[in-house]
């Protein structure tokens, strides 16, 4: 599976509307819609009143990563307001199982996310409890960053663990990805990439998804 989710929170804010018909012309498969609080992150994205238009306009499913604490107050929210997937980072909790069990309730995909310093088996015990696993290939929370090197190993050992269960959960990458490095990516074992600068950033960003799915 290759698909690629372009990140919204790197679109002009000022023609959104523009930039997702765009994504509805592309051959992008979701829209990757980041949160975050400035608690879990130093930066503040966007809420629930961004929803709603993002809804309206884009027709693709819209995937969305909460970084933020506290994600079993919101994750019910995200689902009504639109979201096909949630997910959320396993270090900013105590036991994700109950939150899952929130999201699954409302009939939404699920997703746990890792930041690049957290140990990627922590992950295992949950891939049968999952939709989706993100690794995030930089630290999350800022745009522009430096693809990380090491997160095709984890791929690659999160790829074998879901081989060996028999299991249908994805995986995500999130962070530095570009037309450079998809390939590799994939062929690592990423089932989705999201992609941010890569896309809106491009001089034809229908051609940038386009050459990362290709």
């Amino acid at each position: 599976m290759r698909l690629i989710a372009p990140s919204v929170l790197s679109a002009d804010f000022g023609h959104l509307a523009q930039d997702l018909e765009m994504i509805n012309r592309s051959e992008a498969d979701w829209l990757h819609v980041d949160v975050m609080d400035g608690t879990f992150v130093p930066n503040i994205s966007f809420g629930f009143p961004l929803m709603e238009p993002m809804r309206k306009y884009c027709t693709k499913p819209l995937d969305v990563h909460l970084m933020i604490v506290h994600p079993e107050k919101y994750v019910e929210r995200f689902c009504d307001a639109g979201a096909w997937s949630v997910g959320f980072h396993l270090e900013a909790v105590d036991d994700p199982l109950p939150i899952l069990d929130l999201i699954k309730a409302k009939g939404v995909r699920t997703c746990l996310t890792i930041n690049p310093d957290i140990d990627v088996k922590r992950l295992v015990p949950y891939l049968d409890k999952v939709d989706m696993v993100l690794l995030m290939s930089v630290f999350a929370g800022f745009g522009g960053q430096k693809f990380i090197p090491e997160t095709m190993d984890k791929i690659r050992f999160i790829k074998s663990e879901i081989a060996q269960r028999g299991l249908k959960t994805l995986i995500e990458i999130d962070g530095g990805v570009n037309t450079e490095n998809a390939r590799d990516l994939f062929e690592a074992g990423a089932d989705v990439l999201v992609a941010g600068s890569a896309v809106f950033g491009a001089k034809d960003p229908e051609e940038a998804i386009k050459r990362m799915k290709a």
